[in-house]
């Protein structure tokens, strides 16, 4: 997958976001989400076009080409684990962890997503077990009544 910038990378992920429904994005979609004027969101559609990375012509809605699709599914992926392992992992407030994720997902490496979803799934596994081999059980009908 070729290397873009943030930049592009965030309108892809606009796009990819806005056109979640089947339908294409609109400029005026674009820059309003991106909030940037709509001739900087037109250049940066020419720059996606000529890279192949979506179909835009004159007056009609934008579409992520399959390579489009790949960059921004995976741009927003990195966007989730980074979110999930800040609010879930680190208990960073919600607001704070997507405004620090959109800024990590554009520089962290795939190797470090990897571990982070590695991390998330494996607590997920291990609270599960704790709760399923209840070392506390507050129910009146339950003999297990070991605390941590």
């Amino acid at each position: 997958m070729e290397k873009l910038t943030f930049t592009m990378e965030n309108y892809l992920e606009a796009i990819y976001e806005l056109s979640s429904d089947g339908n294409g994005a609109r400029i005026s979609d674009i820059a309003e989400r991106l909030s940037v004027t709509k001739a900087s969101a037109n250049s940066a559609m020419s720059t996606l076009s000529e890279k192949g990375l979506i179909t835009n012509e004159k007056y009609k809605e934008i579409f992520l080409t399959p390579s489009g699709r790949e960059h921004a599914e995976f741009t927003s992926k990195k966007h989730r684990v980074i979110q999930e392992f800040f609010t879930k992992i680190l208990r960073v407030d919600a607001v704070i962890a997507n405004r620090d994720a959109c800024a990590i997902e554009h520089v962290i490496s795939n190797d470090s997503i990897y571990a982070m979803q590695e991390f998330i799934r494996t607590e997920k596994l291990n609270h599960t077990t704790r709760n399923f081999r209840g070392t506390h059980c507050s129910n009146p009908g339950c003999n297990n009544t070991k605390r941590p």
